[in-house]
């Protein structure tokens, strides 16, 4: 019943003009902000003073702009039916796709290191329709309903799907010279390894660097970005290599350091885009 309701509210957002989309969008985000817990939003505003140095004004505009954003993104992630090949340039320019060729080139396929920064759902769907084989790598969602239209919504686009447990699919894929996206900016728990990030040791996720390492695949950063217009633009930065020594975990710390480096880079630019109610810090040792 939520799969047919979501798609007929998706038909409707379709028909509606850009400008309305936005508007709907920027109150639904409004709403957004007011469900958030109060103390999500201290962790946040405190988590953005340490991290960016601001006061408590600046701190809590950034943490609002960070929350509301997702309205325009859920109206964007609505619309993606109606993207295509034919008219993805009007809506996402790609900055340095160049990057992205030259390591497809080396046959071994391709790591896009990326974040919850933008509008990370349409960034994958983007790449895909402009030709390059993507695959994303899907959190599988509570709801069956939602994580059916969102695979379908992915997949339309030209995508391939796997799930975060596919670890063997993607080992596949990325023997097939095709893409395999990972986000790597949320807290990783156990499993991830301990770097810095905005001065703070960060348990951040090895899936990047381990696969990239076994694979000797390059990476490349890759983000999005909002234009004021509501367009948006991708980001590709050179590709990382992971330099292979005797040490497997040294390797992989270096590399997903390295990676952390030029996300915290990103953030420090586009702090009002990055997903700061996520605890980013949970399982710092220095909180």
């Amino acid at each position: 019943m939520l799969y047919k309701f979501v798609k007929i509210i998706s038909s409707i957002v379709s028909m509606l003009p850009q400008a309305v989309r936005l508007n709907i969008g920027n109150l639904l985000g409004e709403v957004c902000w007011l469900l958030v817990p109060s103390k999500r939003k201290t962790m946040a505003v405190n988590n953005i003073k340490r991290s960016l140095d601001a006061d408590t004004i600046q701190a809590t505009t950034i943490a609002k702009r960070s929350a509301t954003r997702f309205g325009r993104m859920f109206m964007e992630v609505l619309y993606m039916p109606k993207l295509s090949k034919d008219n993805i340039s009007k809506y996402v320019q790609i900055e340095n796709s160049q990057y992205l060729k030259d390591a497809l080139s080396y046959g071994n396929g391709v790591i896009m290191a990326t974040a919850h920064s933008g509008n990370w759902e349409l960034f994958g769907a983007a790449l895909a329709m402009y030709g390059f084989p993507v695959v994303g790598v899907a959190q599988k969602q509570t709801n069956a309903d939602m994580d059916r239209f969102m695979i379908e919504t992915r997949t339309m686009a030209g995508m391939h799907i796997t799930y975060k447990s596919g670890v063997r699919e993607m080992v596949k894929m990325l023997g097939e010279g095709r893409i395999v996206g990972l986000l790597m900016d949320q807290d990783a728990g156990r499993d991830g390894v301990m770097v810095e990030f905005f001065g703070r040791l960060a348990s951040t996720p090895q899936g990047a660097a381990a696969l990239a390492r076994m694979k000797d695949a390059p990476i490349i950063p890759a983000f999005i970005t909002a234009n004021a217009d509501g367009t948006h633009k991708a980001i590709l930065h050179p590709p990382v290599w992971v330099q292979k020594t005797s040490s497997r975990e040294d390797d992989i710390l270096s590399t997903t350091q390295q990676l952390t480096d030029i996300v915290e880079q990103h953030v420090r630019k586009y702090p009002h885009e990055w997903f700061w109610l996520h605890n980013r810090w949970k399982h710092s040792p220095n909180k």
